[in-house]
């Protein structure tokens, strides 16, 4: 499955030309703490958002080891993706482990008892790595917003230096995530995309929708010097039933997504 998408060894690829390219990898955490020695650096923040199949982030973590690569992976609370053996693992691997909250969404709006949950979880994480970061779940089935959570409270308090929503300069440093599992699918996210400055990556044909478009960029020369990739493990995968099954899931996802967007 070498010339096909979304696939281990596609995800592989990838790395080795970014690599060949001149990037070095830097995890969030890193970022958050070295933002002045990074400010003339070619480098990629590489995050990854664990929301189902954890399996397939420890495959993702084992590729950039072997790499000597560091990556930082957010985990929720939800059975799908808090696997403590496989998060052991990846802390074990040199990885970042982080938060990826969605108390707002699950305790349905309610402030008090949200920061609470939060709280908690982070207590839990806690004990698998000194976490120092967080990252929203997006949620998309929930109206609520995760992070209005900090309208009314300060996740500084509690020992976290960065959230990537708030605390990456992206009039700097370029997103790309693999939303609706696809490059562009900002078009189809809900909450995971960086609005103020899409149009301006637009404008300047910063755009790719699969991941031989971001290669291509890459070998040419064409792709910013700063940038913060997102991945969703469960995507990628070089099993055959899982990656059809996955396809099909995801575009179904998009379709209902485009809906709500429409809606909204």
């Amino acid at each position: 499955m070498r010339n096909v998408d979304f696939t281990l060894n596609k995800y592989t690829e990838l790395l080795e030309k970014l690599k060949a390219g001149g990037y070095r990898f830097a995890t969030f955490g890193q970022y958050c703490k070295d933002k002045e020695s990074l400010a003339d650096a070619r480098f990629v923040i590489l995050r990854h958002d664990v929301d189902l199949r954890a399996e397939n982030s420890l495959a993702t973590a084992r590729i950039e080891h072997s790499l000597g690569i560091q990556a930082s992976y957010y985990f929720r609370v939800v059975e799908q993706s808090n696997k403590p053996e496989i998060i052991k693992i990846i802390v074990g691997l040199g990885h970042e482990i982080g938060y990826h909250y969605e108390d707002m969404a699950i305790c349905e709006g309610d402030v008090t008892n949200s920061i609470k949950h939060f709280e908690q979880q982070l207590a839990y994480f806690r004990r698998f790595y000194p976490v120092v970061t967080i990252c929203m779940h997006g949620a998309p089935r929930s109206k609520y917003d995760s992070k209005d959570l900090w309208k009314s409270n300060n996740y500084h308090d509690y020992g976290i230096i960065g959230e990537p929503y708030f605390d990456v300069d992206f009039s700097k440093v370029f997103y790309l995530t693999d939303t609706g599992r696809r490059w562009d699918g900002f078009n189809v996210s809900i909450r995971d995309k960086v609005p103020v400055y899409q149009d301006e990556w637009i404008r300047q044909g910063l755009v790719y929708h699969t991941t031989d478009d971001l290669i291509n960029a890459i070998s040419d020369g064409n792709m910013p010097k700063q940038m913060m990739m997102t991945t969703h493990p469960q995507r990628w995968t070089n099993n055959k039933f899982l990656w059809i099954k996955e396809f099909c899931c995801q575009s179904v996802k998009n379709a209902v997504k485009g809906l709500l967007i429409k809606q909204g």
